[in-house]
């Protein structure tokens, strides 16, 4: 498979003691999600961005069957697991490793840190669940061992179901991860200002300015 580039901001990877990993939404690139950081309190972060080949993680909606988006859903994993590794191999421990997705990355997000639950520095999902024509529990094991996730979305949404969104969050609570869930009505399929604050509030751990 062609590996993208993994696109770096922030503090250097080198002398930073946490790292933030951003994934876009389809359609978006790894330029686009790491200008959101500007919002975000992170000035002591390294910032890691994967970019998707093509600008889509996967061609199919997240609902459909996981093998229909095979190979790239596996591919995509992986590409997530490469930006874990880089901040691991610079001494960045999962406790300061921290998660952020919009739409088809915020997805993304949930599905690889659900497979790979372990206590994180947090999780952000703007408009996101678990992937798949339902959830397959047997995919997820571990324990989050109290690891803040923020999942915000609209209801509705065109293309995530709140349905979706709480079914994940029963899961990811159900393997102790310490979620908040914000339902917006007619927020639209976009990253609001409200949740911007809430992601700086319970994982970033900043007051909001």
């Amino acid at each position: 498979m062609h590996q993208e580039p993994l696109r770096t901001a922030g503090v250097a990877l080198a002398t930073a003691s946490k790292a933030l990993i951003l994934l876009h939404g389809r359609g978006g690139s790894a330029a686009d999600i790491l200008s959101l950081a500007s919002h975000l309190h992170v000035p002591d972060f390294a910032l890691l961005a994967p970019q998707a080949t093509q600008n889509t993680w996967y061609p199919y909606s997240f609902l459909a069957s996981p093998a229909q988006n095979e190979p790239w859903l596996s591919d995509a994993l992986t590409a997530v697991g490469r930006a874990v590794a880089t901040a691991e191999a610079q001494g960045i421990t999962k406790e300061n490793i921290y998660f952020l997705g919009f739409s088809q990355g915020a997805c993304l997000t949930l599905e690889y840190v659900a497979r790979h639950a372990a206590r994180y520095g947090g999780v952000a999902a703007f408009t996101g669940g678990l992937i798949g024509d339902q959830i397959y529990q047997d995919n997820y094991t571990g324990n989050f061992n109290g690891t803040p996730i923020y999942i915000g979305t609209s209801d509705p949404d065109p293309h995530v179901p709140v349905e979706r969104v709480r079914a994940s969050t029963v899961l990811l609570t159900n393997l102790s991860a310490a979620v908040t869930e914000k339902i917006y009505p007619n927020m639209g399929h976009t990253i609001s200002q409200q949740e911007i604050v809430a992601a700086n509030t319970l994982i970033f751990n900043k007051p909001s300015s």
